[in-house]
């Protein structure tokens, strides 16, 4: 064992339906531009020659339920959300059709952003890191193992504001689908267990202010919350 000069980072878990054990968290791959209406609302249009990707540290990881403060540096705070894939296997170079062996389990997410800071980032051509990268930024439920959900490919994925609908779309409506992430993801990466993958939200992305609550869900995986402070 190493003799460290400062303490190791605390490991990021993510809780398990059903189970005592959690998952530690690795790698936050991010996938931009994913939902055809998203890309209209945010003025770009999508890329169907490859999937566009971004990432988050393991330290913007927190649990549904929790109450953050508006974070530093921003104006226009925005909330997006997403279904996530927890890899469950080593996968390097994977095919398609062998993707889904290697998700452990799907969780609903929250892709927290300084919108502001990552439209001033886009305008410039630097990367989004300021917009996205920071801490509290991800949102995790529960996660649920694939042998309770099964594959998913479809059902609804939603939003609400102070109870009000912001976004409502159906996992169908993924321009990249979840093997061709993985299978994509896995050329380039050594993907591990526990590394996670958030597949992209629908339109009707908007800000937030102290005070709102919002609440997700993604059908067949369950509910997210997240308060304002």
């Amino acid at each position: 064992m190493a003799d460290l000069v400062f303490a190791a980072p605390e490991t990021q878990t993510l809780p398990i339906q059903g189970s005592e054990k959690r998952v530690p968290v690795n790698r936050i791959f991010c996938v931009g531009r994913n939902y055809e209406e998203h890309a209209k609302e945010m003025g770009v249009e999508v890329d169907r020659q490859a999937a566009f990707y971004f990432l988050k540290g393991n330290y913007a990881t927190i649990e549904s339920g929790a109450k953050i403060a508006y974070p530093p540096g921003t104006s226009n705070y925005h909330y997006e959300m997403e279904l996530s894939v927890v890899i469950g296997k080593p996968a390097y170079q994977v095919a398609k059709d062998k993707a889904n062996d290697v998700i452990f389990g799907y969780a609903c997410s929250l892709d927290m952003t300084r919108r502001d800071l990552q439209l001033v980032a886009r305008e410039k051509g630097r990367p989004w890191d300021l917009g996205k990268d920071f801490e509290q930024s991800a949102v995790f439920g529960e996660v649920v193992p694939v042998e309770k959900t099964g594959i998913l490919t479809e059902g609804a994925i939603e939003l609400r504001q102070n109870g009000e609908t912001k976004q409502s779309a159906d996992l169908s409506q993924l321009v990249w689908k979840i093997d061709e992430l993985i299978s994509d993801l896995s050329k380039y990466y050594h993907l591990q267990p526990g590394d996670v993958i958030m597949t992209g939200t629908p339109a009707g992305v908007g800000p937030v202010k102290s005070g709102d609550v919002i609440e997700g869900s993604v059908a067949g995986v369950g509910d997210i919350r997240l308060e304002i402070e």
